[in-house]
């Protein structure tokens, strides 16, 4: 019975010395993975959460089972205005890892890009101003409002003027803002004056190698964009 009672307490000590030697293990990559991910995408905080138990058996294999990553503060551009984008936040499963964990292209990924209406209105041109447009009428579209302030020419003063402007997603890597109706776009001109002001592209760049944007949803604190996509390079 002794023998039996040393036994289980050698085991209970060796299983206590793996599991900490893989929690150890897993910090350092889950702190390097985020480093080089905050230095790629220019983020000014970077988190990552490697899930799965044990850690070292994935490494053995080379394949992480599902890894989440959080990037704070990325700014993007498209040679024209900078988008900030305030948070993405990143799963992805399946990942086959390269040497010293120096590259990671998962099966599958997914996520959200959130933006807030600051970001948006940063984004826009100037005296324009983006805020919450309240719940959409058609389920599905996205729905924002834009103000701002255009000189019309025919009167020699500037006006301020209100409108919702639908929220989309372009070619797998842009935002686009196109105002529903423009007030007084009776008048002869008014429309192509106000909409070259209002309504907006912008491209995010610096998404992982992989994705695509695929789904918009505004909300009372800004604009949440899905993205998808197989074979995404998760450190880059």
């Amino acid at each position: 019975m002794r023998a039996l009672r040393i036994t289980l307490i050698v085991l209970l000590v060796f299983g206590g010395l793996f599991v900490g030697a893989d929690r150890i293990s897993v910090g350092l990559v889950e702190d390097r993975l985020a480093e080089k991910l905050k230095a790629s995408q220019g983020a000014s905080e970077a988190q990552v959460s490697i899930n799965g138990f044990p850690f070292l058996t994935q490494v053995a294999t080379k394949e992480l089972d599902d890894v989440e990553a959080k990037l704070t503060g990325v700014t993007t551009s498209d040679g024209e205005k900078a988008l900030r984008v305030s948070e993405f936040e990143l799963q992805a499963r399946n990942i086959e890892v390269g040497a010293d964990f120096s590259s990671g292209v998962a099966r599958t990924a997914e996520g959200t890009a959130y933006l807030t209406y600051e970001d948006l209105s940063a984004a826009a041109e100037e005296g324009v101003t983006v805020g919450w447009g309240g719940a959409a009428e058609e389920e599905g579209e996205a729905k924002v409002k834009v103000t701002g302030s255009i000189e019309l020419p025919l009167v020699g003063r500037e006006v301020e003027r209100s409108t919702t402007s639908t929220v989309s997603v372009e070619n797998g890597d842009t935002v686009r803002l196109h105002a529903d109706a423009i007030p007084g776009s009776d008048l002869p001109g008014i429309e192509d004056i106000v909409r070259k002001k209002i309504d907006y592209t912008r491209k995010i760049d610096g998404l992982p190698a992989g994705v695509k944007l695929n789904g918009v949803r505004a909300t009372k604190q800004g604009v949440e964009i899905t993205f998808s996509g197989e074979k995404v390079n998760v450190t880059e």
